[in-house]
């Protein structure tokens, strides 16, 4: 039995849930949209090209938790799961998570992307174990702010290292890690099966220099197969 982690976005799922959430706001005329349509996409050309400022970026997606009320929050989660990501949801991806449940292994999703919108894309895929970006509460509301550590580039490692403390009896022995971004190298790194799902480039020439299995999730073949 192994310890199996995978990030969401363009890896479990056909897109990013965090840039698809602030084009939902937009949508729905819940922020001004071409000033936050704009900086939304900013940002996410940001992340692609190993840039991002991960604090200043927080600060821009958990405002808007901070200005509406927490219950109306949900439903438009709701609405959002429904009409934006479910149709992201990979057959293949699928396979693959029921495969390594199969054999027994323990999975959890490891995303830069905060809980509030990756909790319920963990329960579609039947994933127990989450870590993600925390957005901080006060009172039954969102503050806009983030409690911890950013689940993102070596702060994975980090809040990885600290799960790994409330879960002894799991470790990195035989772990394996699935991810698309170059932004995941220093976990990709640190597990002893890296593998590069549908890479960008940077992930994709450093996986083949290193000779790592390099995987699509968005073809109709089950990838399984070239493991275990």
């Amino acid at each position: 039995m192994s310890l199996v982690i995978f990030d969401l976005d363009n890896t479990l799922i056909a897109d990013d849930s965090d840039f698809l959430w602030g084009q939902f706001l937009v949508e729905q005329g819940l922020v001004d949209s071409e000033c936050y349509a704009k900086a939304n996409t900013k940002f996410y050309e940001d992340y692609k090209q190993g840039k991002l400022d991960i604090v200043e970026f927080l600060h821009f997606s958990l405002k808007p938790l901070a200005d509406n009320d927490a219950e109306q929050l949900y439903r438009w989660r709701e609405q959002f799961i429904t009409q934006k990501i479910q149709p992201l949801l990979l057959d293949a991806a699928q396979q693959l998570i029921a495969h390594h449940r199969q054999q027994g292994d323990t999975l959890l999703i490891i995303t830069a992307t905060n809980r509030f919108i990756t909790e319920p894309i963990a329960h579609l895929y039947g994933i127990e174990h989450l870590i993600a970006t925390t957005p901080e509460m006060q009172h039954g509301q969102f503050t806009g702010q983030f409690m911890g550590i950013p689940s993102f580039q070596e702060g994975k490692v980090t809040l990885l290292q600290q799960w790994l403390h409330t879960f002894p009896e799991e470790s990195l022995d035989n772990s394996w890690f699935y991810s698309d971004s170059h932004n995941d190298l220093p976990l990709l790194s640190l597990v002893t099966t890296p593998v590069a799902v549908d890479p960008d480039a940077t992930l994709r020439a450093y996986a083949v220099e290193h000779n790592w299995a390099i995987i699509s999730l968005r073809e109709d073949t089950c990838p399984t197969h070239h493991f275990k």
